[in-house]
């Protein structure tokens, strides 16, 4: 049986339909302040509750028969994590802390972390491979960083195989039910603008980059989710294993390119973006070299940029008719 922390957010969703539709057996812990229990598949049961509760964790690993845990709970805006890194702190390391001493308590034999490219901070390089030094430039980066130290240190003190997997920019949907509901993410945020009237915002145009926007590795939802079913199943069959990896196509987008494949798909493509003062904690450029997951879990992205826009625009319509 396998634990998902945050399960019934926009990602962790994905991950658990892809798992159930794999065969395998879920669990759900969310404390439901941005997740939502409709997006579960029938069946999977939910936990309701906090990472940071350790007699739930308790009763749920073992209650549930639980071998592995893949953590994707947490907070995950930057800007908010400048503003607040205490709060940051507590619910990102303190909550990856308790579920990990309520898993080897438990007996858990596997752990995958969910981890960020906000890891890297400001890079110079074309692709970013997981060798290179990191120095995260905001407080969420840095949680997932210490994250990623402690489940290493974990696996190795108490016998757990452990992979960290960071994301870079995650978009679309697999269905329109499972689209991305908050306004963190560029996607989203361009839409509620656009459908409003308003121009689309671009947070800094004087990047050291193409187009003097920042350049992101834009990756589909249900990418994220095939490669989380990929390295559970790794670290079931290796107890040896100690991965970190990036999740990303390889391919660099700038956000002004973004934001025009939203116009083309939505078909409001009369308004030029307006531009705002650069967010704090945004890097120029971050864009994922693939080759380790490949090599690893012989695993590479399926999807484009059109179809991530074209299916997070179907979860849009979806819940906004009219």
């Amino acid at each position: 049986m396998m634990l998902v922390t945050g399960g019934a957010g926009y990602i962790g969703s994905h991950v658990v339909r892809a798992l159930a539709a794999a065969g395998e057996g879920v669990v759900v812990l969310d404390d439901l302040s941005t997740g939502d229990p409709a997006r579960l598949p029938a069946g999977v049961p939910l936990e309701r509750g906090s990472v940071l509760d350790r007699p739930l964790l308790d009763r749920v690993l073992g209650g549930h028969g639980v071998d592995t845990v893949i953590h994707i709970a947490a907070k995950k805006q930057v800007a908010e994590s400048v503003a607040d890194p205490l709060t940051y702190y507590r619910e990102n390391l303190g909550g990856l802390r308790t579920v990990l001493e309520a898993s080897v308590a438990a007996g858990v034999r596997a752990f995958l972390f969910s981890s960020s490219a906000a890891v890297y901070g400001p890079v110079d390089v074309d692709l970013v491979t997981e060798d290179l030094p990191c120095a995260p430039m905001s407080p969420y980066g840095q949680t997932k960083l210490a994250g990623e130290w402690l489940v290493a240190a974990a696996g190795q003190a108490h016998g757990l195989a452990t992979a960290a997997l960071r994301y870079f920019n995650v978009a679309g949907a697999a269905t329109p039910e499972l689209a991305d509901t908050g306004e963190a993410n560029i996607v989203p945020m361009v839409f509620r603008r656009l459908v409003r009237g308003l121009p689309p915002q671009i947070f800094g145009a004087d990047y050291p980059t193409p187009d003097g926007t920042c350049v992101r590795d834009y990756v589909h939802v249900e990418d994220i989710a095939s490669a989380h079913v990929a390295a559970a199943r790794r670290l079931r069959e290796d107890p040896a294993a100690n991965l970190v990896l990036n999740i990303g196509t390889g391919t660099g987008v700038s956000v002004a390119e973004m934001i025009g494949v939203i116009g083309e798909v939505t078909g409001h493509t009369g308004r030029a973006p307006e531009v705002a003062p650069r967010r704090p904690g945004d890097p120029a450029r971050v864009v994922a070299s693939a080759d380790a997951i490949a090599k690893e879990l012989g695993w590479t992205a399926r999807f484009g940029v059109r179809d991530m826009v074209a299916s997070a625009w179907a979860g849009w319509q979806a819940r906004n008719p009219g």
